[in-house]
């Protein structure tokens, strides 16, 4: 039987959930080091691996970043990570406070900074320090002023209640071990008439257990894949309406090569665009 220890918050932590968040954090700290040194790292084309030059056109036509996206972006803070582009479907205005779970090194922030002006804010949460180092190098050379960067778990976020406008996400909470904890912690940090505005990958058929068992894959954003059914019933327990979650299709034949065995997850799961709002 698997140990737990009690949270102030959402479901007991097993020790599991320990053991998976220490997995996510030890991958993620790998390819924000190797990146910022210039070299390849895991399964370069997967959403834990990072080559030394990013594949501008693969970014264009599965994940919706624009040329402008690509060209204007300080070196360094795309690392091809992510399953879309959230901030294409934020609706982001100037003056808003935008937040990022799970921002690495910090290119969807620097997009939305551009959105939301010099009057804007942009907070992006981290619970690597080696993607916070890389984050804030990145932030100083585009001279981004009005992006920040905060060290903490999208289960228990650094920020206050009722203080942000919109959030953004780009495939980062499959990868968390309490799904249902992360939507009320942005629900609490919403203001009313706020915006969830999320690229991620989710379930679409229930995951054989030899998927769900396997490291790598939860590592490479896909084990850890939530059902629609399970993901639209968090949402509205939260409290959020207007709730959209649209699967794209064509995202199965990226996902195919997420992975050096065939196991043929793209049969289960698949990038979804998610939108919700706080009333």
């Amino acid at each position: 039987m698997t140990s737990t220890t009690t949270c102030c918050k959402g479901k007991p932590v097993t020790e599991e959930d320990v053991q998976l968040k220490a997995s996510v954090r030890k991958a993620y700290a790998e390819v924000a080091v190797k990146n910022s040194a210039g070299k390849a790292v895991g399964i370069q084309s997967s959403c834990c691996g990072a080559p030394k030059e990013v594949d501008i056109e693969y970014c264009k036509k599965f994940l919706g970043y624009t040329d402008d996206d690509m060209k204007t972006m300080v070196d360094g803070a795309n690392m091809g990570l992510g399953c879309g582009n959230p901030t294409a479907i934020a609706e982001l205005k100037e003056g808003q406070v935008v937040l990022d779970l799970g921002s690495g090194g910090g290119f969807d922030c620097f997009l939305a900074a551009k959105k939301v002006g010099k009057t804007g804010t942009v907070i992006g949460v981290d619970m690597t320090p080696e993607m916070l180092h890389k984050a804030r190098l990145n932030a100083r050379k585009g001279g981004y002023t009005n992006v920040s960067f905060r060290l903490g778990e999208i289960e228990h976020l650094p920020v206050a209640d009722n203080t942000v406008d919109a959030i953004i996400s780009n495939c980062v909470i499959n990868l968390a071990t309490d799904k249902a904890q992360v939507i009320r912690e942005a629900a609490r940090v919403l203001r009313r008439g706020g915006r969830l505005a999320i690229s991620d990958i989710v379930a679409t058929s229930p995951l054989p257990e030899e998927i769900k068992q396997d490291l790598e894959l939860y590592n490479g954003c896909m084990a850890g894949a939530t059902p629609v059914g399970e993901l639209k019933e968090a949402l509205e327990n939260a409290g959020f309406t207007n709730i959209s979650i649209q699967v794209n299709e064509e995202s199965r034949q990226f996902i195919e090569k997420w992975s050096h065995i065939d196991r043929g997850v793209q049969n289960y799961v698949a990038s979804a665009i998610i939108e919700a709002a706080k009333m």
